[in-house]
């Protein structure tokens, strides 16, 4: 049995627990033939069927990151997408993989940085996911730090204190001073106090906690 006759689509369900539930179906059986399914499936002219086939997929490598990680090519080439859901599902796929198959990843990161200054905020979130991830790894850190500048200096107000709270993964002693000086150029111009103490929390553990 295909396993598109799971999908919420297929079932005539707007929520998403058909989909959760398939994704924790085929983790349990660790069933590559499915998950190689799902990804033929991305371009599938039914619309609905590409969007449960990513939202399964990025479901699986929340759980099982290994078991959608060979197919981190079919998810940078969704990056280009005009398709806005394939676009933050293929991103979160990425984020999800990123340490499961750092190298692979790592091959996408110019067009990771790209899909992020035009995506939308969910994009956004997980291309600085994907950043955090590899920049604790010893040889993506010098490629990947900049970037992370890049996205605290740019990013909306209201997700800095996200960006900020997930850079101390990758703050160390040599590169804390850059990380504290970009964020607190920001927090005066924060217009929400509880944006404000967050942002101060991470502020303080670079100034006094080493890593």
């Amino acid at each position: 049995m295909s396993v598109l006759t799971k999908l919420a689509t297929a079932l005539n369900r707007r929520d998403e627990i058909p989909n959760q539930a398939l994704a924790e179906e085929i983790v349990k059986k660790y069933d590559v033939s499915a998950v190689r399914e799902l990804v033929d499936n991305l371009s599938n002219p039914d619309k609905g069927i590409q969007s449960d086939c990513i939202k399964v997929l990025y479901e699986i490598g929340e759980r099982d990151p290994k078991l959608i990680a060979k197919h981190w090519s079919a998810f940078g080439e969704l990056l280009g997408s005009a398709n806005n859901r394939l676009v933050w599902g293929a991103m979160t796929a990425l984020d999800q993989i990123a340490l499961a198959a750092p190298q692979r990843v790592f091959e996408l990161l110019s067009k990771i940085r790209t899909t992020a200054k035009t995506g939308s905020v969910i994009t956004r979130d997980h291309a600085v996911g994907i950043l955090t991830k590899l920049g604790t790894l010893k040889q993506y850190a010098n490629a990947c730090f900049p970037l992370l500048i890049e996205q605290l200096k740019n990013c909306p107000n209201n997700q800095l204190p996200m960006y900020a709270e997930m850079s101390l993964a990758v703050a160390t002693d040599k590169n804390k001073s850059a990380l504290r000086k970009t964020i607190a150029q920001r927090t005066d111009r924060l217009e929400k106090e509880t944006q404000k103490k967050r942002v101060l929390k991470v502020l303080k553990r670079l100034t006094s906690g080493p890593k």
